[in-house]
Formats: C-alpha cells, sequence, structure tokens
C-alpha cells in the first residue's frame, strides 16, 4: 500500500508533491537506498543522542509513547520518529518534545529530495533520512525510534547499535511483504515475521521482548546468541502483575514501587508500558526513579487507540449518554487486544473499515460477541474493503445480523442514532481511518 500524506502549508505540501512524484509509490524493503541516500547527507544516523529502537506488529507507538513520557518526566529532552502519522505529517517527528514545524519541515524535505532524486527513494526512506538529518542537527538527549515496517530491511535499520532495542507484540501483518520467499528463513508465518523484527537486534545491544509462544521466542533467542546480544524478556525477565486498572512491575534488576495507573485503557498497555520500563532499566544512567516512571505512565497517551473521544462535530451526532471511541487496530492480534479490553463492556455500535490487504473476519472475530450491529465504512483516499463485502462477511462468517454499508462515518454515525438502541460507539479498523475521524471530530493529535 502506498503510503500518503497532505499538509494545509503550502510549502510542506509542496515537498510533499514532489515526494509523491518522485517515490515509486508502493512500500520497498531494503537498505540500500536510504543507506546511500544517509551518505549523500552526511550520515546523519551516525550522530544520534542515546537511542531506543522499537518493532513489534501491535503496540510498538504505544511503546515508543511510554519510553517518551517517562523520559521527559526525567526532564530529558526527547526526539521521535515515529509512523504512520493520523492527520497531520508532523505528527511522525517530533524534535526535543515538540513536534516539527511545518517551516523546518519543508526546508528538510527539500533538502532530502534534492539529494534523491535519482535514487527512486520511497516515501518512508526519504522521511526517515529527513528525521535523522533533523535529530542530528537539533540537540536532545534521547532518541525513539519507531520500525515502520518489518525490522530487518527496514529504513530505520541503517542507524548504529542503539542503547536499547525493544520488540513489542507480534502477529500475522504485512504478509506480502515479510512472507515472501526466502533462502535460510523460518517456514512458519509467525516465526518468519519474528525473525524479520529481530533483524534491529544488534551485536552488544540489551533487549526487551515480550513473552511469546515458543516458536517465536526461539527465534528471538535465536538471533540475540547469533549477534552476541543480551535478551531480557517478560516472564523470565520481568513482569506485569495486574491489579484491576494499574499494575506492578517486577524484574529481576528490581521492582517499581507502588501500583502504575496507566491513562491508556487495556492489559495490553500494561504490558507496553511494562516494555517501556524494561528497555529504561536496561538503559544507561542515567535512569528514572520509581516516581518519575508512575508519573511517565500516568501521563502517556497514544492517539487512536482505545481512545474515548471528546466533544466535537461527530460526537455531537450521538445522543449525550454515548460514549464514543476510536482504535485504529486492522490485524488479529489487535483484534484479540480490543477482545480484551472490551471484556468487560455491554455490547457496542461498530463503525468498521478496513484496508483491501488486510483480514476482515480474522481482525473482527474475537470480539465479534462485543459486536451489537455493524457499520462498514469505505476509508477515503486508500485501496478499501468494500463496505458491502464488509456486512456480507460479518454475516455469513461471524452470524451478526445487524449490519449496514454507509457512506462515510458521518452517515454511520447518524444511522446509529436514528435507528439503533442506546449503547456505545466502537469506530475502528485502520489507523488512516482512525485519522479521518479524529480530523472531523477537531482532535489534532499534539
Amino acid at each position: 500500500m502506498a503510503d500518503h500524506a497532505h499538509s494545509s502549508d503550502p510549502a510542506v505540501q509542496a515537498q510533499l508533491d514532489r515526494l509523491a512524484a518522485l517515490s515509486p509509490g508502493r512500500d520497498i524493503l531494503g537498505l540500500e537506498r536510504v543507506a546511500e541516500l544517509c551518505a549523500r547527507l552526511g550520515n546523519p544516523q551516525l550522530q544520534l543522542p542515546r537511542t531506543f529502537h522499537v518493532a513489534g506488529t501491535n503496540g510498538k507507538g504505544s511503546t515508543c509513547a511510554y519510553l517518551r513520557a517517562i523520559l521527559e518526566a526525567q526532564g530529558r529532552r526527547v526526539h521521535a520518529y515515529t509512523s504512520p502519522h493520523l492527520v497531520r505529517f508532523n505528527e511522525r517527528i517530533r524534535l526535543a518534545g515538540t513536534l516539527i514545524d511545518d517551516a523546518l519541515l519543508a526546508a528538510l524535505l527539500e533538502e532530502v529530495l534534492d539529494e534523491a532524486a535519482d535514487l527512486q527513494a520511497s516515501f518512508f526512506e526519504v522521511t526517515t533520512a529527513a528525521a535523522f538529518l533533523a535529530f542530528a542537527r537539533i540537540p536532545a538527549d534521547d532518541c525513539i525510534i519507531e520500525v515502520g515496517l518489518g525490522g530487518r530491511l527496514d529504513a530505520t535499520n541503517i542507524i548504529p547499535p542503539p542503547a536499547v532495542a525493544g520488540i513489542a507484540s507480534l502477529g500475522i501483518d504485512h504478509e506480502a511483504f515479510l512472507l515472501a520467499p526466502e533462502a535460510g528463513t523460518p517456514g512458519n508465518p509467525a516465526a518468519r515475521i519474528a525473525w524479520e523484527k529481530a533483524g534491529i537486534i544488534k551485536a552488544d545491544t540489551p533487549v526487551a521482548t515480550l513473552a511469546y509462544p515458543p516458536h517465536i521466542r526461539d527465534t528471538i533467542a535465536a538471533k540475540v546468541a547469533d549477534v552476541g546480544a543480551t535478551l531480557f524478556p517478560e516472564g523470565e525477565g520481568w513482569a506485569v502483575e495486574v491489579d484491576g486498572e494499574a499494575f506492578r512491575w517486577h524484574s529481576k534488576l528490581g521492582s517499581v514501587e507502588g501500583p502504575l495507573r496507566p491513562r491508556m485503557t487495556g492489559t495490553h498497555q500494561m504490558r507496553n508500558a511494562g516494555l517501556a520500563i524494561a528497555m529504561l532499566r536496561l538503559a544507561p544512567d542515567p535512569q528514572p526513579t520509581d516516581g518519575q516512571i508512575a508519573r511517565g505512565i500516568a501521563d502517556a497517551f497514544w492517539p487512536g487507540r482505545m481512545q474515548r473521544l471528546g466533544a466535537g462535530p461527530l460526537t455531537e451526532l450521538l445522543p449525550d449518554d454515548t460514549e464514543a471511541w476510536l482504535d485504529g487496530g486492522h490485524n488479529p492480534d489487535a483484534g484479540s487486544a480490543l477482545a480484551n479490553a472490551l471484556s468487560d463492556r455491554e455490547p457496542l455500535h461498530i463503525i468498521c473499515g478496513l484496508l483491501k490487504n488486510k483480514d476482515a473476519v480474522g481482525f473482527l472475530r474475537p470480539f465479534a460477541d462485543r459486536i451489537a450491529s455493524f457499520q462498514a465504512v469505505p476509508i477515503p483516499g486508500h485501496e478499501h474493503h468494500d463496505p458491502k463485502d464488509l456486512c456480507h462477511w460479518v454475516q455469513s462468517d461471524l452470524g451478526i445480523a445487524d449490519v449496514q454499508p454507509c457512506d462515510d462515518v458521518t452517515v454511520a454515525l447518524g444511522h446509529i442514532a436514528d435507528h439503533r438502541p442506546r449503547g456505545d460507539v466502537l469506530i475502528c479498523g485502520s489507523l488512516y481511518l482512525a485519522g479521518v475521524v479524529l480530523d472531523l471530530n477537531g482532535e489534532w493529535p499534539a
């Protein structure tokens, strides 16, 4: 799937138009082009502050958010590179705690594109080089880098060994790229995904991970042993003890005193927070105090992940006592996380749009028993499953009778308000759809 970006700033849009014209218009894995591009720019990836590199199928963005919040609770200046953006391209690059401004973004993209003209560099490769250039030039104490796709051949993987690597939840996604036949790779799909993600592990690098089934755990452990890294896995190295809406963190390196209360909802977010703490415990000094960790966990927020929508043009379409939630999950692993988060809720009215390369039934099946009604919508500007097809699959494969294809989210919300019994709403299925919703409701990520 091609990446997309638009800006209300004319100078930024001019460079995004150049990027769209120059790039191949699709994801391309490999390090040769981005390495050459960065070499032409003076190798900014070699000039970064203390770096945390995070991979995973789901949860890596939230893990990055927890890392940043804890580090900022220490009073440290933090760069962050994440993807995709939800509303504005600027969300991808955070400089010393603040989203990059339009003037600097336009100048950086112009500088990088001037060097990339003959390279056939992809959208993500150009934006990664621009982020590294900004990070090298603007002082900060730490740098958090989220892998875009996979790990081994992701453009971010040209960085030297980071202070710490982290691997979040692993599942099946982006099969066309990560499961293509290649000699010497694991045959099991889940193990192959793990092998690709483990490609960020470098020599002498401490690595924190979640707990995984044996075939995934062994794949990562083999990579750690092969390069001489150090493994700190959930279960053997550290653990999260859930206590209602709070959790406690224990490890062989010591525990964090007192219950930690995350702002983000769900047990999966507690484990993402636990992974961030584990990464920080592996990092060289200065270490955060328990109080700084608690403050960071309470403050951390990552938009579009079980986010309760605030007052705005979209939520005004619903009755006053109705809660509207938003989640950008889009694969079976994310569906399972949603099922856990929704387990104690009454069934919800679902509004869903999914990209055409996603397993719709696999995503929806884990929380099918939480679906009171299903409204399917398109995703503007992207190849998506036809809403009529989504409704057919939900009826035939999941046994949900109350379905309705709708032209857009606004129509779907109006349909729920006019034709469905009272109940809360969940909009889900795509981060691109989440961006549309946040934009329409006036809740731009900051």
